[in-house]
């Protein structure tokens, strides 16, 4: 039981009901909000570690309550979204959410969703420079990657892109925001450009490139590089 504040900001009254049982049974402290103004103010006043978060509200929608915590906060964002909404979700990814279920959504999936993200951000540490994926090893200092204890070579874009993922493992990047860090603003709509860098790293880390195990694809949105915890 780990007592971890969550705020649940959600106009719809079953599925704050829903979300507050399913939170509060496993041990979660759970504070819940009906529209965007409201949610805003109790994430000012209560602090919570992790916040999920509607899109669809009246008042506030969520992109724009989004946009304002990030203005204050780092806290970890989940949103929700209703199918169809993919652009939504893109545009919730570029302003910070860190990671998003579509309605309706396995609560199982979403406690897992939970419990990585505040993994995540209980061992943040910004001087961490080795990362473990598997048998992969990353030393972001060094600039060496090994596979089964095997060094693997790696162009300056192919590492660029593989530190890109080790600073926020288990998070949903879009396509953008990785084309961005990576190739810079020129290159934001060059999606192609990205998978075929995506590939080779799958060649070159992965057992089986056809069904990557760590370098996860979201359909429609990015890619997450999957910590394996």
């Amino acid at each position: 039981m780990s007592g971890e504040r969550i705020l649940v900001i959600d106009d719809e009254a079953p599925i704050r009901r829903a979300l507050r049982i399913a939170l509060s049974g496993h041990g979660y402290n759970v504070e819940t909000a009906d529209d965007g103004e409201d949610g805003l103010v109790r994430a000012a006043s209560w602090s919570p570690r992790l916040i999920v978060l509607d899109l669809m509200m009246p008042k506030i929608d969520g992109l724009q309550v989004l946009q304002d915590l990030r203005g204050w906060t780092d806290v970890p964002v989940l949103v929700l979204s209703a199918r169809g909404q993919e652009r939504d979700k893109v545009r919730a990814l570029d302003l910070g959410a860190d990671d998003y279920l579509t309605k309706p959504f396995g609560m199982d999936e979403l406690l897992a969703r939970v419990r990585a993200l505040l993994r995540r951000q209980g061992a943040a540490d910004a001087a961490e420079t080795t990362h473990r994926f598997g048998d992969v090893v990353i030393d972001l200092s060094r600039r060496i990657v090994t596979k089964g204890g095997e060094e693997v070579h790696l162009t300056p874009t192919e590492f660029s892109l593989l530190a890109t993922f080790c600073a926020e493992p288990d998070r949903v990047l879009t396509h953008r925001h990785l084309l961005e860090r990576v190739w810079g603003g020129y290159a934001a709509d060059n999606a192609q450009q990205l998978r075929v860098y995506i590939g080779y790293l799958r060649r070159k880390l992965e057992d089986d490139p056809a069904d990557p195990q760590f370098i996860l694809t979201e359909p429609g949105i990015g890619y997450r590089l999957r910590s394996g915890e």
